[in-house]
């Protein structure tokens, strides 16, 4: 390669939108597919955290406020993606909440809550994005899951329900979309060193006896994102250090 030559990124070209993209995974989702030339919308209600996120994307971030809950936030934050960057053809669903609570101490109130951003976020997202993505001939939707969805986990039950729906959903996608050159697939860390597992520690018997970062997730996302996976579809993603083998 001659002196002055710029490789280009395997994501030049491509708009992407990512949910919860105000810190953690999200966060480093949003970095890693901008820094592979991507346009790249940082979805979330964190408003300052969100706006510094894209600010220091450049010229491929724009911050969007957006309540993934909400069908009529979905399009406002499309229409606006659209409007800046041009057809959708990466989506990240990340956005999500978490707690832990037994089946007997899970509030009606709080479960309602976690479906609706949880599970019906990750439909609406999906559902809301395909004629964008349709404009843009095809893309890749990226569903954030779980180990949660993988096995059984106490007091997680709420939330397991939602990412086992997540799991099932993505399946479901990748059938109804494939026509469209649309993939879907599902993403599901493990223990990763953010805000939300700040309180614990990996299982005893995890064969790498660390948390994962959220760069080690973000490299399995832009992979999904890219050319690179342009076979796969439906399929299940584990980046968790072995939490879901350990005893």
């Amino acid at each position: 390669m001659g002196r002055g030559c710029v490789t280009a990124g395997k994501l030049e070209g491509k708009v992407a939108i990512v949910t919860g993209a105000a810190r953690g995974m999200g966060k480093a989702f949003a970095e890693a597919l901008a820094g592979e030339g991507a346009k790249v919308v940082v979805s979330d209600l964190l408003e300052p955290e969100g706006r510094a996120v894209a600010a220091r994307l450049g010229g491929n971030g724009l911050f969007i406020r957006h309540d993934v809950s909400k069908a009529a936030d979905w399009h406002r934050a499309i229409d606006e993606t659209e409007s800046r960057f041009g057809p959708v053809s990466i989506l990240v669903n990340n956005a999500g909440i978490a707690w832990f609570a037994t089946l007997e101490d899970s509030a009606e109130a709080d479960v309602r809550r976690m479906i609706e951003i949880d599970q019906l976020g990750v439909f609406l997202g999906m559902q809301s994005i395909v004629p964008s993505m349709r404009r843009a001939g095809g893309g890749s939707i990226i569903n954030i899951a779980s180990v949660a969805s993988l096995k059984g986990t106490p007091s997680l039950l709420a939330y397991s329900a939602c990412k086992w729906a997540v799991r099932g959903m993505t399946k479901c996608a990748a059938l109804d979309l494939g026509g469209y050159g649309i993939r879907v697939n599902a993403v599901h860390p493990g223990m990763i060193d953010t805000i939300m597992s700040d309180p614990f520690d990996p299982p005893l018997g995890q064969p790498i006896p660390r948390k994962g970062s959220p760069q080690e997730v973000a490299r399995t996302v832009l992979f999904l994102a890219s050319d690179e996976s342009s076979y796969t579809t439906g399929c299940d993603f584990v980046v968790d250090g072995g939490m879901t083998i350990a005893v």
